[in-house]
């Protein structure tokens, strides 16, 4: 492969910081994927992880807004969204017991995905679930 050109194709969406828009974003998330084995988990994903912006940053307060970027290639679903940031912490994977009613969102992720990465910056966090179409590329999920 030329070291410019790549087979990946990635696509982009901006939302605003409301409850709704995290159907929207699982819709538009399931159509880029459609007919893909791994659409139905890059779903779940999009859906846990948009709703956590809006629940936990400055994503869900007025004019606040999130961003998600599916990344497709022959090996890899790569699904990102970033918040707007305003808290203290970078999200984080917590062992919630299975009765809690919050807190277990981001394990579920990691359950489901083969790598989960977590990047801060000055602007919000990023949180990119990464599914493996051949998952001897990364072994089997957490």
């Amino acid at each position: 492969m030329h070291e410019y050109t790549s087979t990946a194709r990635v696509w982009g969406l901006s939302c605003p910081g409301f409850p709704e828009e995290v159907s929207r974003a699982r819709r538009w998330t399931r159509d880029i994927l459609r007919g893909s084995p791994l659409a139905e988990d890059a779903e779940l994903i999009v859906s846990e992880l948009s709703a956590n912006a809006i629940l936990h940053t400055a994503s869900g307060r007025e004019y606040g807004s999130f961003h998600l970027a599916v990344a497709v290639s022959a090996q890899v679903v790569a699904v990102s969204v970033t918040d707007d940031g305003g808290t203290a912490t970078a999200p984080k994977v917590e062992h919630q017991d299975q009765d809690a009613e919050h807190g277990r969102g981001l394990g579920m992720v990691s359950a489901i995905a083969h790598r989960v990465v977590v990047r801060d910056s000055d602007q919000g966090h990023t949180v990119t679930a990464e599914l493996y179409a051949d998952t001897r590329l990364g072994g089997h999920p957490c």
